[in-house]
């Protein structure tokens, strides 16, 4: 199934002591890097988050910010001791060097992790991790969805590809006609004659420079195995990155031996073709 690396997901939910909100997004990135903003009463999920989105995702930068509003009401504050000393003696460490400075109640209050909203923590774990399955099933939605057309898009350049890769082959009995040609006019205008064995060498020599053959049969081979790739179950990306690379290989090689206009306009396009489709691979997981 082909997965873009780009989506946005969201879910909420409301527990006994406070509501739930999560967000995640993702971008293009070579491996799985994730990102995670907690609240402080969440914080000890972190592994268990990470083992989860590694679970349903091979690639892509991921952005994930978990939050929780307790209920007014909903259970009982805890006041932080400890945390509450230690600001304390901090205050009192700098006071002879702010003779202004002042610390106000509130200002202690206000400090992260001197409140604490007690509530049911084995609860709370469990529905931030629900919630969390929800938001992931939303973005690989998502992520499939658009990868789905970001496939169609790498068959449509795949297609003109193809075509190319005919239409040039076709064209290759008229090239090598038309070199004998214009080699044959060439000997004609000389005036002393040659020896028949090495203008053969030299004809032979000459078609060899332009045998495209290879090229075209690699092309062919590139475009099958891209639509086999497009086709698995698993995440595709860095297949079809290599992939791109092979094919353009094989484009300026084409262009290189080139002994029309018509051949060079063909891999020209080409060149276009593959790099419209490496622009799109960049995207898929």
């Amino acid at each position: 199934m082909l997965r873009s690396m780009t989506a946005f997901a969201s879910a909420e939910a409301a527990t006994g002591h406070g509501n739930l909100s999560i967000e995640l997004r993702s971008v293009n990135h070579r491996w799985l890097e994730l990102g995670l903003r907690l609240p402080d009463e969440l914080r000890s999920l972190e592994p268990a988050i990470r083992e989860r989105v590694a679970a349903r995702l091979a690639r892509g930068k991921v952005d994930l910010g978990l939050r929780w509003k307790a209920t007014a009401g909903a259970g009982e504050v805890a006041i932080d001791h400890d945390l509450v000393t230690r600001l304390a003696e901090a205050a009192q460490t700098l006071a002879p060097k702010f003779p202004q400075f002042r610390v106000e109640f509130t200002d202690l209050l206000a400090w992260p992790g001197v409140l604490q909203q007690e509530s049911d923590d084995d609860a709370l774990r469990q529905a931030a991790m629900d919630l969390l399955d929800s938001a992931l099933a939303q973005l690989v939605a998502t992520r499939e969805r658009e990868g789905g057309r970001l496939g169609g898009f790498i068959g449509e350049r795949l297609d003109g590809i193809e075509r190319i890769v005919a239409e040039v082959r076709a064209h290759l009995p008229e090239l090598r006609a038309a070199l004998r040609a214009r080699f044959d006019a060439r000997l004609a205008e000389l005036r002393q004659p040659l020896d028949p064995g090495r203008l053969e060498q030299e004809v032979v020599l000459q078609l060899q420079r332009i045998d495209v053959d290879e090229e075209l049969d690699r092309l062919t081979a590139h475009i099958a195995e891209a639509r086999r790739v497009l086709g698995l179950k698993e995440a595709v990306g860095r297949r079809l990155d290599f992939l791109m690379q092979e094919f353009n290989r094989e484009a300026n090689t084409l262009g290189s031996k080139a002994a029309d206009a018509r051949t060079t306009n063909a891999a020209v396009e080409l060149k276009v073709l593959i790099e419209q489709m490496r622009e799109q691979v960049q995207n898929l997981e």
